[in-house]
C-alpha cells in the first residue's frame, strides 16, 4: 500500500473554473477500540512521526505518578500539557502558574522560544519588536509537565530533553507498552521543541486516539486516560487557541471528539460514542491540505450534521487568495474512503 491523492489546490477565476495546480498526497486510517481497521485510505500503516499529536501520551508518565493530585493542577493546566498552545494570555498564564507550583519559573523550559501561534491563525502580522521566550513556544505547556515529573521524581531539571534522561526513558517505556509495540519499533527523532518524538504506524496513532476518546474506560490506563481526556474536552481553548483547528474539532464534538494536530500536517481525533479513532498524514507535510481532508473523512463517516456543518464550513473547501485578498483558488479533498472489512 502506498499513499494515495487526498487533496488538490486548484487556481482560475470563478466564472471559468479552477483548474487543478498540486496535489497533496497522503493516508488515513480509522480503527476501532480494538484497533481494528474498519476504513482507510492510502496505507493506514504508513510510519509517521506523531510530533505534537503524541502530547497526551507524553504526559502519561506524570498523569500516571499521582502528579496533578501532588501539585495541586487544575483542569486547565492539565490541558496545557497536552497542548500546541497559541501563545494568547491565558497560556501563558497557565503555564507560568504549572512552574509556580512546582517551584521552577520559564529559565527552566528547554523547548526554545518562537513565535507565538495567535498571530498566524487569526491573520496578523507578528510585533516586530515581540521579546519571545520559551513561555511563548507551543510547547512550553508539554514542557512545564515534563519539569513537574522531574520535581515529582526528584531527577535533574536540566537536560530533560535528552533522550538518556529518566524522563524521556520513562515516556518511551509508556509510550510503547500503551500503544503495544517494542521501543526499539519505534523511531526516534528530535522534535521542533528539542524533546524526542516518535513514529509508529498511522493506525497505531489511530487506536491510541479511540482510547483516549473513552477516557475512564479504557482498560488499561483509565484513570489516566480519563484525566488527559476531560481535560482536553473540557478545555480546548487551552489544548489550542482563537480561530485554531483543534479548538474548532473539540467544539464540535461538543465533548464527544478529542483532537490533537501535529506539526507537518499530522490529525488525530477520537470519538467516544462511535468508538472509534481517526488518524491522518498528508506525505509533503502541508497543512492547508490536512484540513479539508480531515472535513471530508468526518463527513465520510457520517459524523458531521448540520450544526457541525456550519462550525466547520471554513474546511470544507478552503479558498486560496492572493495579497489583495482575491480568491485564486481552493483546496478540496479527493480521497474516498475505502472500507477495511
Amino acid at each position: 500500500m502506498h499513499p494515495v491523492p487526498l487533496a488538490a489546490t486548484t487556481r482560475g477565476y470563478a466564472d471559468t473554473g479552477y483548474t487543478i495546480e498540486n496535489v497533496h498526497a497522503g493516508s488515513v486510517a480509522v480503527v476501532d477500540l480494538q484497533g481494528r481497521l474498519l476504513w482507510q485510505a492510502g496505507d493506514p500503516h504508513y510510519p509517521t512521526f506523531t510530533r505534537s499529536a503524541l502530547k497526551p501520551f507524553q504526559a502519561l508518565p506524570f498523569i500516571l505518578s499521582d502528579g496533578p493530585s501532588r501539585f495541586g493542577l487544575a483542569r486547565e493546566e492539565l490541558a496545557l500539557l497536552c497542548a500546541s498552545h497559541s501563545g494568547e494570555e491565558r497560556h501563558l498564564a497557565g503555564v507560568r502558574s504549572i512552574l509556580g507550583k512546582i517551584g521552577l519559573d520559564e529559565s527552566h523550559l528547554e523547548c526554545g522560544c518562537a513565535t507565538p501561534l495567535y498571530y498566524e491563525a487569526v491573520g496578523q502580522p507578528a510585533p516586530q519588536d515581540g521579546n519571545w521566550t520559551p513561555l511563548h513556544h507551543n510547547c512550553s505547556g508539554k514542557h512545564s509537565g515534563f519539569l513537574a515529573w522531574c520535581r515529582l521524581h526528584g531527577a535533574p531539571t536540566r537536560g530533560y530533553v535528552e533522550r538518556a534522561h529518566p524522563l524521556q526513558q520513562a515516556i518511551r517505556d509508556t509510550l510503547a507498552d500503551t500503544v503495544g509495540l517494542p521501543a526499539a519499533q519505534m523511531a526516534v527523532g528530535i522534535d521542533g521543541c528539542s524533546a524526542p518524538n516518535y513514529a509508529m504506524p498511522l493506525a497505531r496513532l489511530a487506536h491510541l486516539y479511540a482510547r483516549l476518546a473513552q477516557g475512564a474506560a479504557d482498560p488499561q490506563l483509565g484513570g489516566a486516560m480519563g484525566i488527559l481526556c476531560d481535560a482536553m474536552t473540557g478545555r480546548p481553548d487551552m489544548v489550542s487557541g482563537e480561530e485554531r483547528t483543534d479548538l474548532f474539532w473539540m467544539t464540535a464534538g461538543g465533548g464527544d471528539w478529542v483532537a490533537k494536530i501535529g506539526a507537518d500536517a499530522v490529525q488525530a481525533i477520537g470519538v467516544r460514542s462511535a468508538g472509534i479513532g481517526i488518524a491522518v498524514k498528508i506525505q509533503d507535510g502541508a497543512s492547508r491540505a490536512l484540513h479539508p481532508v480531515t472535513y471530508s473523512v468526518l463527513e465520510q463517516l457520517g459524523l458531521l450534521n448540520d450544526a457541525r456543518r456550519t462550525l466547520l464550513e471554513r474546511y470544507r473547501q478552503p479558498s486560496i487568495k492572493n495579497a489583495r485578498g482575491a480568491v485564486a483558488g481552493d483546496v478540496r479533498p479527493l480521497l474516498t474512503l475505502q472500507s477495511a472489512r
